[in-house]
């Protein structure tokens, strides 16, 4: 499970289609985690309460 404290910065992760499938998350110990959009995952409520306290996620709008 993520602990958001740790979290360094989230981007938006697409596939080779253009379609945002997953958040990239990279911790302060350089670990990179994918995680799917979905709502009953735990690592991604825990991005989501990351987000709603003010942090900004990098989305390159699939052109990355």
């Amino acid at each position: 499970m993520i602990n958001k404290e740790n979290i360094v910065s989230i981007e938006k992760n697409y596939n080779t289609y253009g379609k945002f499938v997953s958040y990239k998350t990279t911790y302060n110990t350089d670990k990179i985690c994918f995680v799917p959009l979905a709502e009953d995952n735990s690592d991604y409520q825990a991005i989501q309460e990351w987000i709603a306290e003010g942090n900004t996620v990098i989305d390159n709008g699939g052109n990355s």
